[in-house]
């Protein structure tokens, strides 16, 4: 009997020691600025109004392969300790022949959401459009969010976060800004 990898209809090695990156698929042209890995640079700044400020580090993978849609993923990390803070990954997609946008993030505190919104230019602007959470989730629960992602003229990529939650209006939660270490 034919093991399941038999039924692979490419090479599975492939995934795992894939050496060339595909071409970017053109509907994703218009994102194509975000790509590479990107670290912060300084750390980012994050408030709200139930919560002592703070500042974060923070890397950020946005790749692609070959498909209509982008994968990321960010890591944030204490400044002082490294310790592991909030983390999310998932994807970016484009209507093809627009310029409306879905990002699409799981996150490690049990949320999950889409986005929606428009790129324009070196801009992606997106606001939740669903948004799930586990059934333990800690309260206030965020009912709504809002990103800013730019890529700035010193070719650093800003990205500003808001958020309202069951208690609290849309107020800005964080801002970062980073520098890129790989295409």
């Amino acid at each position: 009997m034919a093991g399941w990898t038999d039924r692979i209809p490419w090479d599975s090695s492939s995934c795992v020691h894939q050496r060339e990156t595909p071409q970017l698929n053109p509907v994703m042209e218009p994102l194509s600025w975000m790509l590479g890995t990107w670290l912060s640079d300084p750390p980012g700044d994050g408030t709200f109004t139930t919560m002592k400020p703070f500042q974060y580090l923070e890397e950020v993978h946005i790749s692609h392969v070959g498909q209509p849609m982008l994968n990321f993923s960010f890591n944030a990390f204490h400044p002082d300790t490294r310790k592991p803070m909030h983390r999310e990954c998932g994807f970016i997609r484009l209507k093809p022949d627009t310029n409306k946008v879905a990002f699409i993030s799981a996150q490690n505190t049990g949320l999950v959401e889409v986005e929606e919104g428009e790129v324009n230019g070196q801009e992606l602007s997106i606001a939740s459009h669903s948004i799930a959470r586990i059934s333990f989730a800690k309260k206030p629960h965020v009912e709504q969010i809002t990103r800013k992602f730019r890529l700035n003229s010193d070719g650093k990529l800003e990205q500003t976060v808001s958020m309202a939650t069951t208690t609290q209006p849309m107020t800005q939660h964080l801002h970062i800004t980073y520098k890129k270490v790989t295409p």
